[in-house]
């Protein structure tokens, strides 16, 4: 019995103890007023409604329009083909960049608009890399493009945006499979020893060791799965995975899951309809870290053969990729 069943049923249990023709009057009025059971297949539209209006905002990910990987010293930046970043949609001269030892500064040409962070740019302005503190944010063409700066390693890229980009102009939407319950079980984290770490590659061939506090073990199809978990059990954990629809119904690189804090008595969900593609599913321009090793949902079975769980839930391949 999975999570959305045990709570379908302890409440309908509650309401029909509360609202029998013995309960008393106050009772009955508070159940004239209780609100509806949770609507699994209601809740699940909702949030694949969430997550494609998420992907499809002006500064989405499908939004991207170019990476372009920056060179010490300057480099002209604009549509022009005598730029030496060449932006897909931007007037044909920008502005310039420039990388020195304390970061990345840029220059509007005269007469371009420009602002960082919502103030107009006059003159150089340092762009502080995405992370925790956001990164500088520059705009052009009426707010409509944007310019933030990654940092992957020791490189550093320009990441344009812009609203016009032709992945959001013709998105088509997304595609799951029909939500299952059954799809939705419980696991048990099992914690690692502190501080271990997980390498984990990106598609752009980066490494980097990422906090590995655990794993989940669960049951589907009549066997034991795990899956290496990231993040922080207290809030939130971060499984990359892949399984038998990998690179057949779903994306060829894996899909992601997160989950809700673990219990005190160390469960925590696991609702593989929530199943999500990385963003390099629907951009060329992402730089998206992939499922290690250890989570391609493989065991081998009593004669040593190697059996692979087919996740039939959360998100298909995308129609229109085309990479």
């Amino acid at each position: 019995m999975n999570t959305y069943t045990r709570a379908f049923c302890l409440l309908f249990v509650l309401a029909a103890v509360a609202c029998s023709p013995q309960a008393d009057p106050t009772s009955a009025q508070a159940c004239a007023a209780a609100p509806p059971v949770p609507d699994f297949a209601g809740e699940h539209a909702a949030w694949v409604k969430d997550r494609a209006a998420d992907l499809g905002k002006a500064d989405g990910w499908i939004s991207l329009i170019g990476l372009h990987w920056i060179e010490a010293g300057t480099q002209s930046v604009g549509a022009g083909a005598g730029n030496t970043l060449e932006l897909a949609i931007a007037p044909d001269r920008l502005g310039q960049v420039e990388q020195r030892a304390d970061g990345v500064y840029f220059t509007p040409v005269e007469g371009e608009r420009v602002t960082a962070d919502g103030r107009s740019v006059h003159g150089e302005v340092r762009l502080n890399p995405e992370g925790k503190g956001a990164g500088t944010k520059l705009a052009y063409d009426g707010g409509r493009g944007q310019i933030t700066v990654i940092k992957r390693g020791q490189r550093v890229a320009l990441r344009v945006r812009h609203a016009d980009a032709p992945a959001r102009l013709h998105f088509t939407g997304l595609d799951f499979f029909p939500p299952e319950e059954r799809w939705s079980v419980q696991a048990r984290f099992v914690p690692h020893p502190a501080g271990k770490t997980l390498p984990i590659v990106s598609v752009i061939g980066e490494v980097a060791d990422a906090p590995n506090p655990g794993y989940v073990q669960f049951e589907q199809d009549g066997r034991q799965w795990r899956l290496e978990a990231l993040g922080d059990p207290a809030k939130s954990l971060n499984l990359m995975f892949q399984d038998q629809t990998t690179g057949r119904q779903t994306y060829g690189v894996g899909r992601y899951l997160r989950t809700g804090p673990v219990a005190a008595d160390g469960t925590v969900t696991l609702d593989f309809n929530r199943a999500y593609n990385p963003p390099c599913a629907y951009t060329d321009f992402a730089t998206c870290p992939l499922p290690p090793p250890e989570n391609r949902l493989a065991v081998e079975d009593d004669r040593g053969q190697r059996v692979r769980l087919a996740v039939l839930a959360g998100e298909k391949k995308y129609a229109l990729a085309q990479h």
